[in-house]
């Protein structure tokens, strides 16, 4: 199923044509595969925090070199520190919850290694897995096992504005793991990184100075930010797309532009079909060959989709000779049809790709999705 929102612009300053084509542009939103695939029998799963204990300070220290200062900065610091897991386990497991792609999940409150006396291994053995999956009814685990951030704090002057402008730019790395009972070693692992951005202005480099979020209120957002990272790779999950189609040309197109804002896509995808089938230009073909590609894409039928893409990007290649163009290493403007087909294009290959794993992903929904 896809959902849809309509919206019109003038693509002429996108695609910088000789002159202004009509086109119009729409969102959609589909699904995307997992990165990790799950056996469709797995309904229930825990979130645990397999962390190591850390300092209360939560600072890590490590050797600190100064910075060069880069233009109208003023100061600037990096600070790493460990995140907070219990606040990014429980922030984890909301995510998968709200996914709706298991049939529950459950969140093990307490930190799995907070009485450890001696450092040890964070991967789970067998028999850990086994009685925590037993304790707590469910057929899967997903570990937290390690969360750390990275903090770059900034006062700069920004002379055009006359205005001091304090900024934190944070990093956070998560680690998880998943974990089936019966199984040495975890199933999967994932070691992803993303980051969360602060910025304030003041009159003074005092005020700006002051304006910097604290260690604790960084810590608390970051670990939170930092725990719903993992999710869309745990779980299918929707992707926005920006889609465009040729609105004009003759009647038929105009009407077919219509019948799309009505959301009537099979009226419009005859007209489109008509048009293909009557002109013998190859500019209003690759028109109405793009167009037919995008209802094809509405009704979720990718394959044809591609092919029809193809069709209007040879089609744009011959318009445009966009080969040869490339060839000489002229700029894409020279040939905007045939390098905004070709992007479309290339995303839905990525999507015939994912169809497989998508599918597979989403078999324990049968036809109830």
């Amino acid at each position: 199923m896809i959902k849809i929102r309509t919206y019109f612009i003038c693509l002429s300053i996108l695609f910088s044509l000789n002159a202004c084509q009509s086109l119009e542009t729409l969102s959609i939103d589909y699904l995307v595969p997992a990165e990790i695939s799950f056996p469709s029998n797995l309904k229930r799963i825990a979130v645990v925090n397999n962390t190591s204990a850390v300092p209360d300070s939560n600072i890590i220290n490590v050797p600190q070199k100064k910075e060069p200062l880069q233009v109208n900065e003023l100061k600037k610091s990096t600070t790493y520190f460990w995140g907070d897991a219990a606040i990014a386990t429980e922030s984890l497991a909301n995510g998968l919850a709200d996914a709706n792609y298991f049939n529950e999940v459950v969140i093990c409150d307490s930190a799995l290694r907070a009485n450890d006396v001696i450092l040890r291994e964070n991967t789970l053995s067998k028999s850990e897995v086994e009685e925590l999956c037993r304790k707590l009814d469910v057929d899967l685990l997903i570990s937290l096992e390690n969360l750390q951030i990275k903090a770059v704090r900034t006062v700069k002057f920004m002379p055009d504005w006359n205005v001091f402008l304090a900024t934190t730019d944070a990093r956070v790395f998560t680690s998880v793991k998943a974990y089936l009972p019966k199984r040495n070693g975890a199933m999967a692992s994932l070691v992803l990184n993303d980051s969360i951005f602060w910025e304030e202005g003041a009159s003074t480099e005092t005020s700006a100075m002051a304006q910097l979020i604290k260690d604790e209120e960084l810590i608390r957002q970051t670990s939170d930010f930092g725990g719903t990272i993992p999710v869309n790779k745990l779980t299918p999950s929707w992707k926005t797309s920006q889609r465009f189609y040729y609105s004009n040309g003759s009647v038929n197109m105009r009407d077919a532009a219509v019948y799309v804002r009505e959301q009537e896509w099979e009226k419009a995808f005859e007209l489109w079909q008509k048009e293909y089938q009557q002109s013998k230009s190859k500019k209003v073909k690759m028109r109405t060959a793009l167009n037919s590609a995008l209802y094809y894409e509405m009704q979720d039928s990718i394959p044809q989709a591609v092919e029809w893409a193809t069709i209007a990007q040879n089609l744009a290649d011959e318009v445009e000779k966009a080969t040869t163009k490339m060839k000489e290493k002229k700029s894409i403007y020279t040939f905007p049809n045939y390098f905004s087909i070709s992007v479309y294009l290339s995303d839905l290959s990525e999507r015939m790709s994912n169809i497989a794993k998508l599918n597979m992903q989403m078999d324990r929904f049968k036809d109830d999705f």
